[in-house]
Order: structure tokens, then sequence, then C-alpha cells
């Protein structure tokens, strides 16, 4: 059993918090050393440091991996806390008051990482010269607390948790197709001309979700053609394949220059959705963090639909 917290508070030392941290994060007190620059010994020596004051064991190591006890899952969010505290303190009270640092890991889907958040790296980081960034690309729902995630970008509609969500861009479905089949086809009129078209759907989305008013109303789509990415999609779509429901940020660049062609049914209009940041806790929201975010919603704001 921990220490009661009036015991302990005055002797943690923040560097073998982030040890700790850091190891669970990299699975290994090696990875953790290279991090945070430092030998895989004073690694180790750093952990138990901590273990002794807390009075508990956290980790379980051999020399290539550590795994979590249940006294390290329990500390875990607190030693993260503790962190942006003392970095977010650092950062109140250093001369520019304005420079983020530390390591921000963002997790977004993979071909918003590649076209929306990529490009605001290098000046991230030429402005912020202490900041490094690990991006992890995944269209798989990662969960923030156990992965250490300090933001996930999600454009889908939100489950209820309890995470804190910071919409940065409306950002409208459109129903669209190229040229090349829609005259060959004609374009559906009404959603049930939909049942007479090749509907290019993504694999965990076999219903497209519209609204007429306020009632919503979905339909299950079918072809031939079925993809676990967007970008899956939108190629095959763009190649004449058939009709697909994506946003407005997934196929900017095509309804620019003509490639895709959006279509507009008269009795239903697609569902809209946005583009949310979700953090894991409201309070401490790190530096890093707020710089992150307010880059990338400025970004969006130029984005057709965006804020």
């Amino acid at each position: 059993m921990m220490r009661p917290y009036n015991e302990i508070r005055y002797v943690m030392d923040i560097d073998d918090i982030a040890i700790f941290v850091a190891a669970q994060a990299g699975g290994s007190l090696a990875s953790a050393a290279r991090q945070l620059g430092t030998t895989a010994m004073a690694a180790s020596r750093k952990l138990a440091s901590l273990e002794r004051e807390l009075g508990v064991r956290l980790m379980h190591r051999t020399t290539r991996a550590v795994s979590m006890t249940p006294e390290g899952e329990d500390f875990l969010p607190l030693a993260r806390t503790m962190l942006d505290a003392a970095e977010e303190a650092r950062g109140i009270l250093a001369p520019t008051g304005r420079s983020a640092r530390g390591r921000l890991r963002v997790t977004a889907p993979a071909a918003f990482g590649r076209l929306g958040i990529m490009p605001l790296i290098p000046s991230l980081m030429r402005e912020h010269p202490e900041l490094r960034i690990e991006l992890l690309m995944s269209d798989e729902v990662i969960d923030l607390n156990s992965a250490g995630i300090d933001v996930a970008i999600r454009i889908a509609p939100l489950r209820d948790s309890e995470l804190v969500a910071r919409p940065l861009a409306v950002n409208p479905r459109v129903l669209c197709a190229a040229p090349g089949y829609l005259a060959a086809h004609g374009a559906p009129q009404v959603l049930s001309d939909l049942d007479e078209h090749e509907c290019l759907a993504l694999s965990n989305m076999p219903y497209w979700p519209f609204v007429d008013g306020k009632q919503e109303r979905s339909v299950r789509v079918d072809g031939k053609f079925v993809c676990s990415s967007v970008e899956g999609v939108r190629t095959a779509c763009v190649q004449g394949l058939g009709v697909a429901l994506l946003t407005v940020w997934d196929i900017q660049r095509e309804l620019r220059d003509g490639t895709l062609v959006s279509i507009g049914l008269t009795d239903v209009q697609p569902q809209e959705l946005s583009i949310w940041a979700l953090l894991p806790t409201r309070k401490y929201v790190p530096q890093r963090v707020r710089v992150f975010l307010d880059a990338l919603e400025l970004s969006l704001s130029g984005m057709p639909g965006g804020t």
C-alpha cells in the first residue's frame, strides 16, 4: 500500500517520476534513458528511488522490458499529472513564458496526420527548439491514458467518455463521385436512388447517415468495393468506381481540381461532422499541447467550412 500523500509529497523527485513515465511509454528503462539523456543504470536507480519513497513496487523489469504492477497502474495517471504540472510551472516562470518543451504525443487518423499535421511540424519545432513530437498515425482508436497520449485528433461522432473534447473545425460530409462515373451512370437525386449506384463504403461504416430537417436517417449501402481506410475510398472514387460519402477535409483538393464532384440530394443532407481534439484531462494542459492545438486550429480555419 502506498504511503499517505502527506508523507511523500516533499521527497519524490520529479526526475524519478519522469523515468517511471518514460519507461512505461517506451516499454523499457533503456528507452527511458535514451529519451531523457541518461544511462540505463541511472534510470534504474531513479526508478528504485521512487519505489522506495512510495513504499511499493511500480514495475517488474527484465534486462529488456518493463511491465506495470497494479500499484504502478494506479500511480501512473497521478505521475503524468505531476510531470505536466512541473512543466507548466517551468513554462510560466521561464523568461519567454510561451516556449513549449518536452515530448508531445499525438494520435490522429493516418490521412489527417499526413496531410493535416505533418505540414505543421517543421515550424513548431523551429519555434520551440526544446519540443519533441511523437505522432502516431493510425485509424484505430487508441486509449489516451494507457498509451500516454497528450492529445488525440478524431473525425467522427464522439462517444460519451471522461475525455475532454475541444472542437477544432466543422467538417461537413459530402456525397461525391468522379465526373466520368456521373456521365456514365447519372447522379442520384434522392436517397433511395443510392440503391441503384455503386457505393464505396468504409468497412466500419456500412450505414451512411443523413438528416431530413431535424430527423436522422441512415441507409445501408452496398457496392463491389469496401476499404478500411479513407484514402482507399477516395482513390476508388477518383478512379470512377462509384459514389462515396466523405468529409470536406478528405476531398477538398479533389473538389477544387474537379476530379470529384459533389452531389446534392433533394430530400436529405449528409449528417455533419467536426474535427475534435480529445484531451485526457482539463487540468494542467501543458504548454506543448496548447501551442500544437492553436497551430492546428489556425491551419484548419482556412478549410472550406472551417471555423
